[in-house]
């Protein structure tokens, strides 16, 4: 590789981080828009539509990641003529995806007004504003939507966030202006599909220019096929388990309580969500350097590593679930009023969803980076089984409450634990599980008496508004950080984490023989 692993890391942590908070930022403003401009409702089409086309996306079935992870040897290797064949093979699947997603949408419309109850707005013909959402989704696998794959593989993940932040400012700048002089929803979605072009046509460019070498061309050797499709196989499972988990909630809301109920949720998913993304951003640029770790270092050195980016890993999201517990309510108190906010039991449950969510993320790079898509396949069934189950009783049962209890029980037993031992099963098999189980209940105890600690400190401001905001966010940055200092600064494990930061972030030494991994 002509870049290290460490700058190709940092630049798209950067890179990635900036478009998060771009994204965040403007996604709130476009709700909060939408609710003034529009109406709850129309926010809660939004979500709901969203949801649906995030099932329909299921046609993808994970190809992108088993072609990206093909990729990593070839690479390594210089190997352009195997690279061109898979290209060659991701062209001709996403538009085969293109087209089953066209297909399966027009299919469901007639059924779209059995997923509402109660009323929507009467002023849009529902079946349209569907079908520009579909648009939206099949549009982008006919249009260069595969070309991001080599950009990914050869870690420049910086290139299309990038591109992605200035297509998305465009979209954002278009949607306000229409929703503010014309108030006419069809038009905010068409400028949502002609910035979806914009962005897959510029990503083309750019990486027909980077790597000119590598086109569409030639035929996968049956040994790497045989591969993907074993690889795809066990990612089209895993797919199918996430997206049970992130969409159907909307979609039961929907069907049980109404559209104005799926906006306000979405409302508070959106913050979690945002906080989410901000994470991902970490594990997508360290991905393919883990992979390449895999490919050239021992299991001892690999597990080590985990385990140090682990702990760091879990003080941020320690950190971040504590600000949600005690910023939740002031901020949705400022951003959508008092009429808009959930009971304060369902700000715990939301905080529990983000932590539960997040532990499992440095395990699921290893077990990604190694490919265990296909080893995974029993526990993502179970998981997808279990969530859908467990979010019709439950949410018949205890409404909005259940919904979310049911994905946090298939979260953790399923996805956590079961997915733990998959990893150490058929990877790291020369240590237990249970030590990796032990760390995350100390984080866990730790964490807890930390936010209870805070969350009491905070509940002694008598603020309102932006103000109140500012102080309580104060004192959760510094609070839970002085706790985790006093408790981990003595430990091995903070001593090798700050060394790494230091080496890798703060001193950000760039020469050739740097290895991201290392130190």
């Amino acid at each position: 590789m002509n870049n290290s692993r460490t700058k190709n890391a940092v630049r798209n942590i950067f890179s990635g981080f900036f478009n998060r908070i771009i994204m965040m930022v403007f996604l709130f403003i476009i709700r909060t828009v939408i609710i003034k401009t529009l109406g709850s409702e129309y926010l809660g089409i939004n979500s709901l539509f969203t949801s649906i086309l995030q099932v329909l996306n299921l046609a993808e079935l994970g190809f992108s990641s088993a072609i990206v992870y093909s990729m990593y040897k070839p690479i390594a290797e210089k190997d352009n003529k195997t690279i061109c064949t898979l290209m060659n093979l991701y062209k001709k699947i996403y538009t085969i995806i293109g087209i089953v997603i066209l297909t399966v949408g027009i299919c469901i419309m007639p059924f779209l007004k059995y997923l509402i109850k109660g009323s929507y707005p009467a002023d849009i013909n529902l079946y349209v504003v569907f079908a520009l959402y579909l648009i939206n989704t099949s549009f982008t696998y006919f249009l260069f939507a595969y070309k991001s794959a080599i950009l990914v593989a050869n870690q420049r993940s910086d290139i299309t966030n990038n591109v992605l932040t200035f297509t998305s400012l465009i979209q954002y700048i278009l949607q306000i202006i229409v929703l503010f002089t014309t108030r006419n929803y069809y038009m905010f979605m068409i400028a949502n599909i002609i910035t979806t072009a914009l962005n897959n046509i510029i990503v083309a460019i750019i990486a027909k220019k980077q790597y000119p070498e590598i086109s569409c061309q030639g035929e996968v050797n049956e040994e790497i096929k045989k591969d993907i499709k074993k690889r795809t196989s066990g990612l089209m499972i895993n797919k199918i388990c996430q997206t049970t988990r992130n969409s159907l909630d909307s979609i039961f809301i929907s069907a049980f309580l109404g559209l104005n109920m799926v906006a306000i949720y979405n409302n508070y998913y959106t913050i979690m969500s945002a906080v989410v993304n901000v994470f991902g951003i970490m594990i997508n640029a360290i991905i393919a350097g883990v992979g390449n770790s895999i490919v050239t270092e021992s299991k001892e050195k690999n597990y080590n590593d985990m385990n140090k980016f682990n702990f760091m890993y879990m003080w941020l999201v320690g950190l971040s679930t504590i600000c949600l517990l005690c910023l939740y309510q002031p901020f949705m108190k400022v951003w959508m009023g008092d009429s808009m906010l959930l009971p304060f039991g369902m700000v715990i449950l939301f905080c529990i969803y983000f932590y539960a969510l997040k532990m499992g993320d440095i395990r699921a790079v290893y077990s990604d980076a190694k490919g265990l898509w296909w080893e995974n396949r029993y526990r993502a069934i179970a998981e997808s089984i279990a969530n859908v189950v467990l979010n019709f009783v439950l949410g018949k049962i205890w409404g909005i409450y259940g919904i979310i209890i049911a994905t946090l029980i298939s979260l953790v037993i399923i996805n956590y634990i079961y997915g733990s031992q998959i990893l150490f099963k058929y990877y790291f098999t020369q240590v237990s599980v249970k030590d990796f189980f032990k760390r995350h209940i100390e984080y866990i105890i730790t964490t807890v008496a930390i936010a209870v600690i805070t969350y009491y400190i905070c509940n002694k401001i008598l603020l309102n508004g932006i103000l109140e905001i500012i102080v309580k966010l104060c004192i959760c940055l510094i609070i839970p950080n002085i706790f985790y200092y006093l408790i981990y600064s003595k430990t091995k494990i903070f001593k090798e984490s700050k060394e790494f930061v230091k080496d890798n972030i703060i001193n950000k030494k760039e020469s050739k023989n740097e290895d991201f991994i290392s130190k």
